[in-house]
Order: structure tokens, then sequence, then C-alpha cells
């Protein structure tokens, strides 16, 4: 049988009401088989500030109690036995033992404390999962909750694991893909475990990540993204009313928007899909009937402007060294520093002494500390002059063949005449065009790009 992979997102289970919606459409279909689920809106941001070990003792306990109150409503809407209530609250003492371990560890190592960071960050998805379970129950399916953590094998690179893909392959087959030919599976997005047993998560995000990467160990015929919007826009509508959505979309093109600041998917989500050619559907849990958008290897249409992508957070380092001048191997050693503190460049531009590099902290690791250490940019000094810049945006225009069409160009810096471009990239992909701005521009640029790109578009034709 060909099974449909289902995500709910954190907005899909929020409440009890939500978390209904969500159950209706897993019965909806029987091949929705396995569902895998966020923690439940509000709750993952909660466990990052416990986590992170610098409440006073006062807010860590407001904290606790906030989710707990958050549990305590989908609770009780439910009709759990006492050993399931003893779990959840066993779950929710834990989170107090380990919030206030988190403040007196503060002196130890930066991997002791990821590592039990992303333990407190567990118990959201696992909290959400066991409530979900139960509501799938009370409508009568025959369901069961399954650990992710039993498959989901990851490197132990606590706050941004790393996926042994052939090792979860193996670990789903044998554990997990027996369960669905009996009944429908909830799982936890976001969450693994490294090869010790030891709790790991994926990243922000990671929800979307691992409802693929389990989709691509099942071989599933379809996996659905169900979120709080219906399907994939142009670009984010809070930016403009302008904005509509989208009733397809490529691997590709899907992949740019999600990489360069779209919200609906996790930039990793496509990877698995792609790799086995499973369409994603991208839907609204709050309104299923209202369509959304397909995600596929081909599409019908392949207009040159399809989206506009927008990513804050973002930082320019610039590093300039005499040495580039007709010197190899410079760049190596700046790239391979980068390496060894696990940072991941986007853009690149060079000159004949500098070179100019993005990073995007935007969600760079579940504890949100930043990718600048004090021992990365000393490192650097010590070959060049390094510059950092903040508070800047990244904006792609994503579309078709933007490297080989005419006007793409003329239009983009006449409507923008007077935008300070900080900085530009074109030509490594046929697919976008990139450019930063500052942060408090970003929102006129992209609506006025939108305008201009997107005016004598339909819904239709787009």
């Amino acid at each position: 049988m060909n099974y449909i992979v289902a995500k709910f997102g954190g907005t899909s289970l929020a409440n009890y009401q939500a978390m209904s919606r969500c159950a209706d459409i897993v019965l909806a279909s029987s091949k929705t088989r396995l569902v895998v689920v966020s923690a439940s809106s509000g709750v993952t941001n909660l466990l990052v500030s416990l986590g992170a070990g610098k409440l006073s003792e006062q807010e860590r306990v407001d904290a606790i109690e906030q989710i707990r109150t958050i549990q305590q409503a989908i609770i009780e809407q439910l009709s759990l036995s006492q050993t399931q209530l003893d779990h959840i609250e066993t779950l929710l003492v834990k989170i107090d033992e380990l919030s206030e371990t988190a403040i007196k560890a503060q002196s130890e190592s930066d991997k002791s404390l990821k590592s039990l960071n992303d333990e407190i960050l567990s118990f959201g998805e696992q909290l959400s999962s066991l409530l979900f379970t139960q509501v799938l129950v009370e409508r009568g399916e025959k369901v069961s909750w399954f650990d992710v953590r039993e498959v989901m094998r990851t490197s132990s690179d606590f706050g941004k694991a790393q996926l042994d893909i052939d090792e979860i392959k193996s670990l789903v087959s044998a554990k997990l893909l027996p369960k669905l030919a009996q009944e429908v599976v909830v799982t936890q997005g976001f969450i693994g475990a490294d090869a010790q047993g030891r709790t790991t998560t994926l990243g922000r995000g990671g929800s979307d990540y691992s409802a693929a990467l389990l989709g691509e160990a099942v071989a599933a015929e379809q996996i659905n993204i169900w979120t709080d919007v219906t399907g994939i826009f142009t670009t984010d509508p809070r930016i403009t009313s302008q904005a509509y959505a989208l009733e397809e979309i490529s691997f590709n093109e899907a992949a740019e928007m999600a990489t360069f600041g779209a919200k609906v998917l996790h930039p990793s989500t496509l990877i698995p899909a792609m790799r086995q050619n499973i369409p994603v559907f991208v839907g609204s849990s709050r309104d299923p009937s209202a369509g959304g958008t397909m995600v596929r290897n081909e599409t019908q249409s392949k207009p040159v402007y399809r989206a506009i992508a927008l990513r804050r957070e973002q930082t320019l380092v610039t590093v300039t060294s005499m040495d580039m001048l007709h010197a190899p191997g410079f760049l190596a050693r700046v790239f391979t520093i980068l390496a060894k503190h696990n940072i991941s460049i986007d853009l690149v531009t060079t000159s004949e002494v500098s070179v100019a590099l993005t990073l995007d902290d935007t969600g760079f690791n579940s504890s949100g500390r930043s990718q600048l250490s004090e021992e990365l940019i000393d490192e650097l000094k010590q070959i060049c002059q390094v510059k950092i810049e903040q508070n800047l945006a990244l904006i792609a225009l994503i579309g078709n063949a933007i490297d080989s069409s005419y006007g793409v160009g003329t239009r983009l810096f006449s409507t923008l005449h007077d935008v300070n471009v900080r900085m530009i990239c074109q030509g490594a992909s046929s697919h976008n065009l990139c450019f930063l701005v500052e942060e408090a521009q970003a929102i006129d640029v992209v609506s006025r790009l939108h305008q201009s790109m997107f005016k004598q578009n339909t819904q239709g034709a787009a």
C-alpha cells in the first residue's frame, strides 16, 4: 500500500479545536497512516527560553506554568486514563527539573549545554503527539504513539543534528513500517537521537524535514504539510495584499523559496522528497477544502517570475587580505576555518583582495546562539581583516530561466532605483536572483517588487 504522510505544524495543534480539525483530515483518507506533529503553538519558544538557562526563578516558573496551561486546556477535553495523565505529568516535571539544571550548568562545556537544551526542547513534540494520539483514539481510529527517536538516527551535533539516512531507512523498515499496515501511527517531528541514545534536535522548523525523511523511508505516495495558510504564496501575504497562493510549483523553485526565507516549508524538507520524486502538498488545516499548493518535479507552467522570498537577520562578513592578490590558497584557508566551526555560507562575491559572505542567523540552531563566535572571528583575524555588518535582509526573486531572460535586471533596478542594494548574486542558479538590503527597507522593497514583477499575472497563469 502507498501511504500518505501528514505533518501538522504548531498552529494546527494549538488547542483541542485545532487538533479536532487535524483529526478530520487524517480520517478523510485511509492512506494517511503516518502522522508527524510539531509542538503545540507557543510551547517551543517557551522551551527555548527554559533551555537557555538564563531566566530568573520567577520567569522560569512562569514559563513552565504557561506550558502546563496550554496542555491542560487540551487535556480537559479528553478522556485520558490515569496512566496517560501520569505520563504527561512526568514530562512536565522533567521540564521543571531540567530547566533548573540548565541554570546551574552555565559553567559547563558548550556541548553539555546543547545536549541538555535538546532534551528540554524535545518535550514539546512528546506532549503534543501524546495528546493528538488520544484525539484520534476518541474518534474511533486504530492508532498508536511512536517515539521517533527509535528510528531518527542522527549525529551528536546538538541543536542542528545531521541525519544518518541509511540508518534511518533501516530502522524505519524494521520498527515503523510494519505498524503502518495495521494502524495509524502518530510520531514527533524535529527530534531524533544519536548512536548513544541521547536526544538531539534538527534545528528550528525541523518537523517538516522529519516528515519528509520518514516519507522517503516508507516510500510514501505523497507528503502533506498542513499549516495555517492555504499553500505557498507568491510572497508573504502579510507584506502585500497582492500576494496569492500558487496552485503548483516545481521542486527547484520551492527549494529556492524555502532556502531564501519562505516560512511555509523548512529549507531541508524537499531534499528527501526530491530524491524519491514524492509530491509534497501544502495546505491549511483550518480550511482543507480551500486547496493548496502541489510541489512536484515538473509543472505545467514555468514563468520567469514565480515568487519573491524574504529572509531577515542576515549577516554580511567581508574578509580582506592582500594575500588574495595573485596568491593561490587564501580562499581555501578562509573556508577551512568556516568549516571547522560548522558555518554554512549562503551568498559569496569576490574582488581582487576581498570576499563577501552572507550568514543566515534565522533559527541557526535550536538554542538561538550566534554563529559568529569569538573563537571563529579570532581565527579569521589571524589571516585577514574582518568586517561584520548585521541588520540586513536577503531578498530572492524566484522563477525560471532568470539567468537567460532579457529585461530582468532592468525591471529590478528601475523598481529599486532609490534603494541601496548591498550585495547581488546571480548566475549560479537559473531559478533565483538574490540581493541584500537594509532590514528596515525590506518590506517596502518586497512590496514594490511584487507590484512590478507580478502586476500582469493572474493566479491561473502563475
